[in-house]
């Protein structure tokens, strides 16, 4: 039997997901895993029954990620599962760029009352119109899953894309429409492009990469968007920007004093992942990477510890190890199996930075005496007897 604890909401169609194996609890003292939002964790103790934090949502800034490392919690996020949502929002974003929407319906409700507005409407509209962005020229910074629907999407409205992405995934790159010009500098994005969109992680390289700097290589009239970290703009700058005239508009899913209201800012609510489509898809999927890792030891999708499955345990036992990447550690492990006398049927090690995880399934039983041994290795976070 497994417990988890909800620290936010999370959608119903994805707790159904859990077997009847399942409890949820309401002490995080109880639980062998978390379900988490936008709820913040750094300040918080984990209990050392803890094994598994999933963050229904692609952001994890929430989750103190080395801290959950070091006592061998691994943490889930959900890349992709909100994608489609935030790209249908992004394409909003743009249109209502391009044109003066929410001018126009404004305009049109301070005027209700007025008996002549629909000839009144003929005059004034032409301050609304804007431009069409069919030919216009798009670029993406960032062609992750959010990253790549839009680009594709904005080919078919008829926009000239140019990709940025040093890092692009195979699985990415298969998905990108041809007709997106991928580019190595993200320079010719900010001097050729009529509108710019950011689709990347907030990292130390990426924090207010939109700054005076790169403002003063694009086009004059630029418009920016950002569904992704506000933190990856530098908004001061940016409202700078917009009262000079170098940017015309700059378009945000994060409302802060900075922004809202400033001239030339259109402020969206944080509506980037918020449909009931998306939260569902979240849910569905941190569920089900809990339930890997709970009950056959496979890391899918994890943040701060290395992807890694061996699939559905065929052996009587199956032993899962969180411990630090360093030297020797799996020749420790082996040294101590076979000193126990057991055998090893199948194995695995992986490492991601300053951690790693091992997996090994054995020919018979593991005893309390093995798990600690084990246990006391230097390095070692978590031990744990899957079956």
């Amino acid at each position: 039997m497994y417990q988890y604890k909800c620290l936010n909401q999370i959608a119903r169609a994805g707790l159904d997901e859990f077997s009847r194996d399942y409890t949820q609890v309401e002490e995080i003292e109880e639980a062998d895993a978390v379900l988490v939002r936008s709820a913040a964790l750094h300040d918080m103790e984990f209990p050392q029954n803890l094994k598994a934090v999933a963050r229904a949502g692609a952001g994890v800034n929430n989750i103190p990620l080395g801290k959950c490392a070091e006592q061998g919690i691994v943490v889930f996020n959900t890349p992709g599962a909100n994608a489609n949502g935030v790209k249908e929002l992004v394409l909003a974003g743009l249109l209502l760029a391009a044109r003066d929407i929410i001018g126009g319906v404004n305009w049109v409700q301070s005027e209700r009352m007025n008996e002549d507005l629909s000839s009144l409407t003929e005059k004034q509209k032409k301050q609304f119109a804007g431009h069409e962005i069919e030919g216009k020229k798009l670029g993406v910074i960032g062609l992750g899953a959010i990253g790549v629907k839009v680009a594709n999407a904005a080919v078919h409205l008829g926009m000239e894309v140019l990709g940025y992405d040093p890092y692009i995934s195979v699985e990415a790159a298969w998905n990108l429409s041809r007709s997106i010009r991928h580019i190595t500098s993200v320079d010719e994005i900010y001097k050729e492009c009529d509108y710019i969109t950011i689709h990347v992680p907030l990292l130390d390289s990426t924090r207010k990469m939109i700054n005076t700097e790169s403002i003063d290589k694009m086009k004059e009239g630029v418009v920016i968007l950002n569904f992704a970290r506000d933190l990856l703009v530098d908004e001061d700058a940016v409202v700078l920007a917009l009262k000079k005239g170098k940017i015309k508009r700059y378009v945000s899913d994060f409302p802060n004093p900075t922004t809202a209201g400033a001239k030339g800012t259109i402020v969206v609510p944080h509506l980037g992942a918020s449909t009931e489509e998306a939260e569902e898809n979240c849910a569905r999927m941190a569920v089900k990477e809990l339930r890997e890792y709970l009950e056959y030891g496979n890391i899918r999708n994890s943040v701060n510890y290395p992807n890694c499955d061996m699939g559905v345990p065929a052996y009587p036992a199956r032993i899962a190890i969180c411990h630090r990447n360093v030297k020797n550690m799996l020749s420790q492990f082996t040294t101590i199996l076979g000193q126990e006398n057991y055998n090893i049927g199948n194995m695995t090690n992986k490492s991601r930075g300053d951690y790693a995880y091992s997996m090994f399934d054995l020919e018979t039983s593991a005893s309390p005496r093995l798990i600690s041994r084990l246990e006391g290795v230097e390095g070692v976070l978590k031990v744990r007897v899957i079956c």
